[in-house]
């Protein structure tokens, strides 16, 4: 056997009712509000009551689920029943979901209903599915509320279906009520015997440049991303109130929205419907977070949208992910608003944010400092270490990296270095100890021999009036030499002169860095995590090029 006993989800629960915290707000938000007394007996009950239905100790349990609190209930069940949690990405369509379940081999699959139809779909590409479980319908005070209608439902789950075939336990027939199973818990049982090592979560990758693959988490990389981002960086408390753009189902979100604010004994503000920067303000205002969670993207369409200069004034801290953010929008936005933004780098292998800046100390156009607790360093492309001022690749090590890729061993040899992991992302330290992001590895750009780093291009432009977001992707020419192009978005009641933009780039840049064409969108292609489809810019820009 092994080390000391550890559970995660104890950890994040049960941990905070026996410090007299009970009585205080977990998570709340338009889908119901539950204390932390709430949140852990729930937990445990569900938790017991999957392991009645037949889930069993590191098996896949994979959800399909909006950001209420009957999400974070499950997630925190599964781990604490000794199984897997799998929450993946509410936008895949049915084909995409199949795939993902059969990679996953899950047999129970938990879903809110408004994507029972694609789940549906997806399960008949799925033969291993033995149990589809079904959250109560959107928009009613539901069963994790303090309104729940369960609270006096007892027993196991369906006496009369016991006998029935699997089929008949959900996955090809009505599906089983959430409320069911959590009844069906009732008394619940001890936590399973876990430790720091033990399986708890899979995180899959958005899979711009291939198939999603299964990041592998413990339970103990879940402390450790507390200890080391939320509480030495973000310097997360109790009396705070946590809002992010970024969903459950991804590393970014799952931290903003539980690990953190659990972990603190603070609230997570969860809200199931899609953001938008009307509905995000919204939220902001009728729930006065203090710590705000997005995106550059999304920082970017609130600058764009119409709402008050003060939409943000109970927000004490915003912190941005994903992608690096550019100085320009950092700038724009403390600046109308008067939040000021950490950027940072983290990645869903790593869990959550390794390199950030930090409050008070912002660096624009970088990443920041490495976060106490893990180590970074920079190499060339034959494996030596660089110097200051010189870019590299970058490669991270620390306690909460994944512990490979699920079933993808030639991937997993790549990335996992030892204990290094090699990001994917070409930087540059400065002499201050801050890092610079270049852009990911196969986006820099050689243009008459010299690399140039789209992020250093793309932060120029964005210093210009009339544009609203924008892309340098690499066009290779008819004499197979690489160009710098600019896909650009105009901001709102702007037009875009290309001439003119080429020319501002020339006057703050090298020459050589200036965009030898500008290409005007409706918009830019994304993930589902916000993050810029470069793959995809480069294919649009190389169609309307080729026309021409």
């Amino acid at each position: 056997m092994t080390s000391e006993s550890f559970n995660a989800s104890v950890f994040l629960t049960d941990r905070q009712v026996e410090a007299g915290r009970g009585d205080h707000v977990a998570v709340t938000g338009p889908a119901g509000t539950l204390t932390y007394a709430q949140l852990a007996t729930r937990t445990a009950e569900l938790a017991t009551g999957l392991a009645r239905l037949g889930v069993r100790p590191e098996e896949r349990v994979l959800l399909v689920m909006s950001d209420r609190p009957e999400t974070v209930i499950t997630i925190l069940a599964v781990m604490r029943m000794g199984a897997v949690a799998v929450p993946v990405s509410t936008m895949y369509n049915g084909t995409e979901l199949g795939a993902l379940i059969r990679d996953a081999r899950a047999r129970t699959v938990v879903a809110t209903p408004e994507f029972e139809p694609v789940v549906r779909a997806a399960l008949t590409q799925a033969p291993e599915v033995t149990t589809l479980i079904l959250t109560g319908e959107a928009g009613e005070a539901g069963e994790a509320g303090e309104t729940s209608g369960t609270s006096e439902a007892h027993g196991t789950i369906g006496t009369s279906r016991t006998s029935e075939s699997p089929e008949a336990l959900g996955a090809r027939g009505p599906g089983l009520s959430w409320a069911e199973v959590l009844a069906s818990g009732r008394p619940a049982g001890p936590a399973y015997e876990s430790w720091r090592d033990s399986p708890a979560l899979w995180l899959y990758t958005s899979g711009t440049t291939g198939a999603p693959k299964a990041a592998m988490h413990r339970h103990g990389a879940i402390r450790d991303v507390y200890e080391t981002y939320g509480r030495q960086v973000l310097g997360i408390r109790p009396d705070d109130r946590c809002l992010s753009v970024a969903r459950l189902f991804f590393a970014y979100g799952i931290g903003n929205s539980m690990f953190f604010p659990l972990a603190a004994g603070a609230t997570a503000v969860l809200d199931p419907a899609r953001p938008t920067p009307a509905g995000v303000a919204a939220q902001v205002a009728a729930e006065r977070p203090t710590l705000f969670f997005a995106g550059p993207t999304f920082y970017a369409a609130l600058l764009a949208a119409g709402i008050p200069d003060d939409a943000f004034a109970s927000v004490r801290l915003g912190v941005s992910a994903g992608e690096a953010l550019p100085a320009e929008i950092l700038r724009r936005f403390t600046g109308r608003f008067g939040v000021e933004i950490i950027d940072g780098l983290g990645s869903t292998e790593a869990l959550h944010i390794f390199i950030s800046n930090a409050p008070g100390q912002v660096r624009p156009g970088t990443s920041g400092t490495v976060v106490p607790g893990y180590e970074a360093r920079l190499l060339d492309d034959h494996g030596a270490p660089v110097k200051d001022g010189r870019p590299g690749h970058l490669l991270v090590r620390g306690d909460s990296i994944a512990t490979g890729y699920w079933c993808r061993t030639a991937t997993t040899r790549q990335v996992f270095q030892g204990e290094w992991l090699r990001t994917g992302d070409t930087y540059v330290r400065e002499q201050d100890g801050s890092y610079r992001c270049l852009g990911r590895s196969n986006d820099m750009i050689k243009a008459g021999g010299i690399w140039v780093s789209p992020m250093e291009v793309e932060d120029r432009l964005l210093r210009h009036e009339s544009v609203g977001e924008c892309a340098v992707v690499a066009y290779i020419d008819g004499e197979g030499l690489e160009k710098p192009v600019a896909c650009v978005v105009p901001a709102p009641g702007r037009q875009v002169d290309a001439g003119e933009l080429i020319g501002f780039c020339r006057d703050g840049l090298a020459s050589f860095k200036r965009p030898r064409e500008v290409l005007v969108l409706d918009e830019l292609p994304k993930t589902a995590t916000g993050k810029i489809q470069r793959v995809v810019v480069r294919r649009i820009a190389a169609d309307l090029l080729g026309k021409q």
